[in-house]
């Protein structure tokens, strides 16, 4: 591993030097144990630590097939699914393995092991590409967007995440980036934005790509100028990078956050709307099973008070239970609410007359199709968008990393150093850099 490093912090290294390179036969990587999957049985979510189920292992290397290229990981991030994977709800990802290892793809069955590499978020170095890849080659700083796709039905062919083998990479392959090397396919890899540093241009691919579908593609809710736009958990990984897309996008952000310093956050990133759900005590649910729809309505009269009479036109929903039910109320006549995620429940209840009635809408969205990805990532070169990393942990400590993101002590995102002997290193346009420093470390945590 040492040699890749050192080709890697080599500024005159080129394609041939890291063609020339050994590819190690095992490395380091943070997975979970398919004879562990059981656990946390019994326990209720927020008691699972994925600490206990989080280890650092040495696996065998896997060799690229097909369209695919392995990848020198110098830096990863911590995503909620690595979380539910950890503690493996809503149930052990090694069921997606073994159907994965079913199906007729001729390299599938190098997924289903006994362990787990986790990680759908990557940036690194093209160490070696299989048969058929023409547009990357060895020595090409990469970041990875985390949809794994087959297109052998027709249905993936409009829009690639209707493909019925689409899959999460890293939360439904295996080899993910949460690790020394990972596998991925040729067509999930993007340009290394010139400007970031490794751990920072690690820290978008998914939550920025998802955020930029929920938000600005025709598969989503086609955010246009003026439109309210509700943004729960504004200051997290995801609803940092939707923020910074309702802002250029010439939206009217309204922003939820949980306490002063995360409300402060989405204001210096242009939002002036902000709900502070710490400091206001709202309450969606009266006990488990209750919800309180006069809650509801008191989120409502509050949202109207900051944008001067307006209901979102938009909802980004990603809490789930604790928060649907109030965002289907309080959408605008003929609103959207666009929905990717449950993080605080897959079942959800709402008053289905506010939907009806009004003739709202629920759009369902998942990640992103490459070129939607590819476009947020262009945001991301530019400096249009910029990262929202707030800490950052070695691998060894993948498990310490995985938990605050469980137990939401971070801000933005969670990222881990994995072949990066330290932060602050892969910057090649410092130019650029310099223009954008105080937006690239606005997330940043001491």
């Amino acid at each position: 591993m040492q040699d890749i490093i050192s080709a890697v912090l080599a500024e005159d290294a080129v394609a041939a030097d890291f063609a020339a390179l050994s590819v190690p036969e095992s490395y380091r990587g943070a997975v979970i144990l398919k004879e562990e999957s059981e656990m946390f049985e019994g326990m209720a979510t927020k008691d699972k630590d994925p600490q206990k189920s989080l280890h650092i292992r040495e696996v065998p290397t896997p060799e690229p097939g097909p369209g695919e290229a392995v990848i020198a990981v110098m830096a990863g991030a911590i995503n909620y699914n690595t979380v539910w994977s950890a503690i493996f709800e809503p149930l052990p990802t090694f069921g997606f393995l073994e159907r994965y290892a079913r199906t007729d793809d001729p390299g599938a069955a190098r997924h289903d092991q006994p362990y787990h590499v986790l990680g759908s978020d990557l940036a690194g170095v093209v160490l070696r590409t299989g048969p058929g890849v023409r547009h990357w080659k060895p020595g090409d700083r990469v970041v990875a967007h985390c949809l794994s796709i087959e297109l052998r039905s027709p249905d993936g062919h409009d829009d690639s995440m209707l493909d019925p083998e689409q899959r999460i990479w890293g939360f439904e392959t295996n080899f993910g980036g949460l690790a020394e090397l990972s596998l991925v396919k040729a067509n999930q890899l993007m340009p290394m934005p010139a400007h970031l540093t490794w751990e920072e241009a690690a820290s978008s691919g998914l939550v920025n790509s998802t955020a930029y579908r929920q938000l600005v593609s025709r598969n989503g809710a086609q955010m246009k100028q003026g439109d309210v736009t509700l943004i729960w958990g504004a200051a997290g990984g995801l609803g940092s990078y939707a923020t910074q897309l309702a802002v250029n996008g010439g939206a009217i952000p309204v922003c939820v956050v949980s306490g002063q310093r995360k409300a402060e956050l989405v204001r210096s990133m242009g939002a002036e709307l902000v709900i502070d759900r710490a400091e206001e005590g709202y309450r969606f649910w009266k006990d488990a099973s209750t919800p309180d729809p006069k809650e509801w309505k008191r989120f409502g009269a509050r949202i109207r008070q900051l944008t001067g009479g307006d209901d979102p036109d938009i909802v980004l929903e990603h809490p789930g239970r604790e928060t649907f039910g109030a965002s289907v109320y309080v959408a605008r006549r003929g609103g959207t609410i666009v929905t990717c995620a449950s993080t605080s429940g897959y079942r959800h209840e709402y008053d289905n007359r506010y939907l009806w009635m009004a003739l709202k809408r629920i759009i369902g969205t998942h990640f992103a199709n490459y070129r939607e990805a590819w476009a947020a990532n262009r945001l991301i070169e530019k400096g249009m968008v910029h990262p929202t990393l707030s800490k950052v942990y070695p691998l060894a400590a993948v498990g310490t990393a995985t938990q605050d993101v469980h137990r939401n002590r971070h801000s933005g995102k969670v990222g881990v150093l994995c072949l990066a002997p330290e932060e602050g290193l892969g910057v090649r346009d410092p130019e650029l850099r310099e223009r954008h420093l105080p937006s690239i470390n606005r997330f940043r945590q001491d």
